[in-house]
């Protein structure tokens, strides 16, 4: 990845893994590491991520937390499904200002060519103050394609939230990314 498609310095991801038995400590949380390592390879800072159950209140406790802290971007893995206790969506609607379609429907296009079920994922995305929220699926190979997706537009979604134009400056801070 170029340097110029790297975020802004000094940003922020928080992740949030959404599941049961993950939380419960029946099997070990596999996205939420998988996803930080590769925020952290596209220039964010990201803390270890936070196991929740499939709890809504829970879910989106975890997600304010995040905007309220000013984490530039969450991103949540699990509980997109269509099962009953899968309601990070809902959660994350009560969240969101601002949906932005356009990526959570990239996201399901990602995968489907090789998991036709790709497209029965139910996640969002959009921003709340200055933090964008995306939602992932819960699998692994979800988190890789999303990662794929992500990676071509972190850096400017995280620019215009920071008050980036539309050719990457930030008034009073040079052009974004730089830090100068």
């Amino acid at each position: 990845m170029s340097a110029a498609a790297r975020p802004p310095a000094g940003s922020r991801a928080r992740v949030v893994t959404v599941s049961d038995r993950a939380y419960r400590g029946v099997y070990p949380d596999r996205s939420g590491p998988l996803l930080a390592s590769g925020l952290a390879a596209l220039g964010f800072a990201v803390d270890p991520p936070r196991v929740v159950p499939d709890e809504r209140e829970r879910i989106e406790g975890a997600l304010r937390e995040a905007v309220a802290a000013g984490v530039e971007l969450v991103v949540t893995t699990g509980g997109t499904g269509l099962g009953p206790r899968d309601v990070t969506p809902e959660a994350t609607d009560a969240v969101l200002e601002r949906p932005i379609p356009g990526l959570a429907e990239a996201l399901r296009c990602a995968g489907r060519d090789a998991v036709p079920t790709a497209v029965l994922s139910r996640g969002l995305a959009g921003t709340a103050a200055g933090t964008l929220v995306v939602n992932l699926p819960g699998s692994t190979g979800g988190v890789r394609d999303g990662l794929g997706v992500l990676a071509g537009v972190l850096a400017h979604a995280v620019a215009q939230l920071r008050g980036a134009d539309d050719h990457g400056s930030v008034p009073g801070h040079g052009p974004a990314g730089t830090g100068g």
